[in-house]
């Protein structure tokens, strides 16, 4: 029997084309996911992150998460879903941008709504535990951190679930989250 997956570090994933940074260049700037880390209230998970920001420990390997990777397989379809229910098109797919002002605050942006200028993100969930409003939570930080980098006043929280179900959330920039934000990470 003969298949089409490749192994990628060390298991049998289908390879994406998806740019990762090294844990250099991560260590130079704070980015969405790590915001969702700094406002986030696991200990263990921001003093792992202090330590790679400052080059004393690797970065978080992901590879071996089954959920990330669901998330990193089903990009490209949650985009495609997404543009077909709204009939919005995305651009700037993968985009590292830096925020005009503040250069150590960064995003990999998942895209941008080219009819609105939303940030767009994807993200894959699992269905037992979810909720609209846990899911609007959970990604706050990260969705207010893109947002800022890319000088804009709303996204897109575009979420396909284990359990079949397809969800979009539009949230607006909260300047006073925002502004907290900003304090911590800088803090940080």
């Amino acid at each position: 029997m003969t298949t089409n997956t490749i192994l990628v570090n060390g298991g049998g994933l289908p390879t994406t084309r998806r740019k990762t940074l090294t844990g250099q260049d991560r260590s130079h700037f704070i980015g969405g996911s790590d915001a969702r880390v700094i406002m986030g209230k696991d200990e263990k998970s921001l003093t792992r992150l202090w330590k790679e920001k400052r080059e004393e420990g690797p970065p978080l390997d992901l590879s071996q998460e089954l959920v990330v990777q669901l998330g990193l397989v089903t990009e490209d379809l949650n985009r495609r879903w997404y543009e077909a229910s709204s009939g919005n098109r995305i651009g700037q797919i993968q985009r590292h941008a830096i925020h005009r002002t503040i250069p150590w605050m960064a995003a990999t942006l998942d895209g941008l709504v080219k009819e609105t200028g939303a940030v767009f993100e994807a993200k894959f969930m699992l269905p037992w535990s979810f909720s609209e409003e846990a899911a609007g939570q959970k990604h706050m930080a990260q969705l207010q951190h893109n947002m800022l980098v890319a000088n804009t006043k709303m996204s897109v929280l575009s979420i396909i679930t284990g359990g079949g179900k397809w969800v979009e959330l539009a949230v607006e920039a909260d300047p006073i989250y925002q502004t907290v934000l900003i304090a911590a990470e800088k803090a940080f």
